[in-house]
């Protein structure tokens, strides 16, 4: 049985807690610190898009179609589908001569609650490119109107179907995360993400290692390593693009730069990078209560293996115990780390 991780305190009792395991790796593959059980596979879903951009910039499709931060930042995104968001990813289909009915990830309303009341005060429905999934897939389109072009194709024509297993673009994303993480993804438990694309199930020892080769770009190909570190570079001048108002991504990348890359999955997953220190690390929450106790883990990772200074301090400190406010704003609790959750 995996370790407490995180805790829900009721006043100073526990009230309720969530047990996880946690992999903190090295590029090499030797282990910094394991919590619970890091060789199970789980899937990642949306902690490794970073990964699945890799093939953006180390294909061309980047520089060919002229795509800037904003852009790299959204292909890497779990967006809250605001305004900015939206209109960021119909520039990067724009840029590759398509709109947003090339997208095969679907439609939901914004996560951005103001957005989503926006659109509905406008008589306006979502679309795709509001789903949070919708710079990735922006981003797959273009490394498919590349192939298209090489190959003298109609790129319209040639990404239809982009999202299945078998399509030249999927498969070329699949083998960039397969090379990141040294998972053999052939032989990896597989299922359908929200988005309609793969997803396989990876240990957390090999997702950290795939982390701390993006942070590093140690063990990746040399095209994957300069992509691992113009995405990193991207991200860290356009945070806003990675989650929106409010989110744990983009505070923390506002605030840290380079220093951090971390990116939230579904299900309690979650991934970082820890350049600096040449880390990679990934988080399960067993009962997939998601973005509370996997953001206090990671935020517990990030304090201890991160922080510098007083400022770092000062925004880690809000992020590390959060607390609980009951209708009237008084504070009742708190969700904080686990006694046991100790990094050095």
């Amino acid at each position: 049985m995996n370790p407490v991780l995180v805790n829900v305190l009721r006043g100073s009792t526990v009230e309720s807690f969530h047990r996880g395991a946690l992999a903190i790796v090295d590029a090499g593959g030797a282990v910094h610190t394991a919590f619970g059980d890091i060789d199970n596979p789980v899937f990642p879903r949306s902690a490794v898009k970073a990964l699945q951009a890799l093939p953006l910039v180390a294909s061309g499709a980047a520089e060919r179609f002229g795509l800037g931060d904003e852009s790299l930042a959204l292909a890497c995104a779990s967006h809250t589908g605001e305004p900015v968001h939206a209109q960021a990813a119909s520039a990067t289909l724009a840029a590759a001569g398509l709109d947003e009915s090339a997208l095969e990830c679907g439609t939901h309303w914004p996560y951005n609650e103001a957005a989503a009341r926006a659109l509905a005060r406008h008589r306006h429905g979502p679309g795709p490119l509001h789903n949070n999934c919708s710079g990735k897939h922006a981003g797959f389109v273009c490394v498919g109107c590349l192939m298209a072009l090489q190959a003298g194709r109609e790129p319209a024509e040639f990404v239809r179907g982009y999202v299945q297993p078998d399509h030249p673009v999927m498969r070329e994303i699949s083998a960039a995360l397969a090379t990141a993480t040294g998972c053999d993804l052939d032989r990896a438990p597989v299922g359908t993400d929200g988005c309609s694309i793969p997803t396989f199930g990876i240990a957390l020892r090999q997702l950290a290692r795939g982390f701390a080769r993006f942070g590093t770009g140690q063990g990746l190909a040399p095209s994957h390593a300069a992509a691992a570190r113009r995405l990193r570079e991207a991200v860290a001048r356009a945070p806003f693009m990675v989650g929106g108002s409010g989110r744990f991504d983009t505070r923390v990348m506002q605030h840290f730069g380079e220093r951090v890359f971390c990116k939230v999955g579904a299900e309690g997953v979650y991934c970082a990078a820890l350049p600096t220190r040449g880390l990679g690390v990934a988080i399960k929450i067993d009962d997939g209560q998601g973005a509370r106790a996997a953001e206090v883990a990671m935020a517990a990772v990030i304090e201890a293996l991160a922080q510098r200074d007083e400022a770092d301090a000062q925004l880690m400190k809000d992020l590390v115990r959060v607390p609980l406010k009951n209708w009237n704003g008084i504070e009742v609790g708190a969700i904080q780390p686990a006694e046991g959750l100790r990094l050095g």
